[in-house]
């Protein structure tokens, strides 16, 4: 992992901005939840995504990749980076708070890195790797619950779906990094939700069963911002901020998801998370600091 180059104001502001849309993701599964099942939840917002972003990248003149090779590729990363982390996010959410759940998956980056370690040989586990990645996992075990954990309580397998769902993240991210590197970012992002939809739409329809009266107004919109703008706008804009502020900056946004949807959940459902939960994202943030390196360089300068 390189060093993080320095972020200007306007690499802030939509670096903020992404974080800001993927916070009130998980406002939006809740309020979806209330009217729709999770795998349905699921395809229509994959579904929805591909062909908002395919109708983006044909306005741009990109062509639809052709190859088994490829769209073997794209399958797999469409079940690790959609279909298994939104189902089992939505899944979650079923039990979980929006505000916890984001924290938990505040340590996508965290088992990327531990991924990273593994799957390549110039991403090492050097010793300040090694700490963010104890701290970050320390983090994920407190917001659990350490006696959930000792005592295998059932009524913790939502929270540890989503870290399933982080766990699947990171290996996306080094499954695109192998296989998908010479498709262009908006081709590559339009064929993995396609591939999604591939996937998550007839397990739908085999598990939900067809659509029966349309649900309410608010599930419809929060369907909606997770089709069009949770998922479609925030690839494009994810691939923006990569070019503007490079893969280590881009790696803190889930640091900054997790107060948006913490806010969020408090404003919307009156969510009060036990103090565990802010022990536990402590952490996360003490090991991603640490992963990234600038905080503790620039200490041991001064």
């Amino acid at each position: 992992m390189r060093t993080p180059k320095s972020l200007s104001a306007g690499a802030w502001a939509e670096l903020l901005l992404l974080a800001t849309i993927w916070g009130g993701s998980f406002a939006a599964n809740r309020v979806a939840l209330d009217s729709l099942p999770v795998a349905t939840t699921v395809a229509v917002r994959v579904a929805l995504a591909a062909a908002v972003l395919w109708a983006v990248a044909l306005w741009h003149g990109l062509r639809i990749p052709c190859g088994r090779r490829i769209w073997a590729a794209l399958l797999v990363m469409g079940l690790l980076n959609n279909v298994l982390p939104f189902t089992l996010i939505t899944w979650g959410q079923l039990s979980v708070p929006s505000g916890l759940a984001a924290i938990i998956n505040a340590s996508t980056a965290i088992f990327g890195v531990a991924v990273a370690a593994v799957a390549f040989r110039d991403e090492p586990l050097t010793p300040l790797r090694l700490a963010g990645v104890a701290l970050g996992f320390a983090g994920v075990a407190a917001a659990i619950g350490l006696d959930r954990l000792t005592a295998l309580d059932l009524t913790a397998l939502p929270q540890w779906a989503l870290v399933g769902a982080a766990v699947s993240y990171a290996c996306a991210a080094a499954w695109a990094r192998r296989m998908l590197g010479g498709l262009p970012p908006l081709v590559a992002a339009a064929g993995m939700v396609t591939a999604s939809s591939l996937m998550a739409v007839p397990a739908a329809l085999w598990i939900d069963g067809l659509p029966g009266a349309p649900p309410g107004l608010p599930a419809l919109a929060a369907l909606g911002y997770l089709a069009v703008i949770a998922t479609a706008g925030a690839y494009l804009l994810y691939y923006r901020v990569l070019g503007m502020a490079g893969a280590g900056n881009l790696s803190l946004v889930t640091l900054l998801t997790a107060p948006v949807a913490i806010v969020l959940g408090a404003a919307m459902f009156g969510e009060a998370l036990p103090p565990r939960a802010f022990a536990g994202f402590a952490l996360i943030a003490a090991g991603l600091l640490a992963i990234d390196g600038r905080l503790i360089r620039r200490a041991l300068r001064a």
